[in-house]
């Protein structure tokens, strides 16, 4: 039964690396319990015992902490502090021809119109949001002037 255990561990961690989930960890865990039992002389079903009870209780207790801890965390990166910028329209914007251009903090970058109307060269426009490698924009509503 030892070498069996032995081959259930390698199973469930060869799983494992191929799930990259945290879901076969616990089991190859409670597979090494029920190796620790084999190896002292328990009986076939004491090892099943320890191998199911090993597992759920390791898989309930650490599987929520390992998770919270190795969640990954959306971070945002340099491009998203363009949106809701104001920018001149360096090419005319017109989603059905494909062509717009736009100039953020120096660099030049392929918009789209967020309505779909086109934009004329020169216009002011805020960055909605970013698609892929396209900013998309609608035109800027400037403040009304108190004379």
């Amino acid at each position: 039964m030892i070498f069996f255990w032995i081959a259930v561990i390698v199973a469930f961690i060869a799983l494992e690396a191929a799930t990259v989930g945290l879901v076969c960890i616990w089991f190859a865990i409670g597979a090494a319990g029920a190796l620790i039992a084999a190896a002292l002389g328990a009986g076939f079903w004491l090892q099943i015992v320890v191998f199911i009870a090993l597992s759920g209780i390791i898989l309930a207790l650490l599987r929520p902490v390992a998770r919270r801890y190795l969640a990954m965390k959306k971070r945002p990166t340099n491009a998203d502090r363009v949106i809701g910028m104001l920018c001149p329209v360096t090419e005319s914007v017109d989603n059905i021809a494909g062509t717009g251009a736009v100039q953020v903090s120096g660099k030049t970058w392929t918009a789209r119109s967020m309505s779909g109307e086109p934009i004329e060269e020169g216009a002011l426009v805020r960055i909605v949001s970013i698609q892929g490698v396209k900013l998309i924009v609608e035109p800027a509503v400037e403040p009304a002037r108190s004379e």
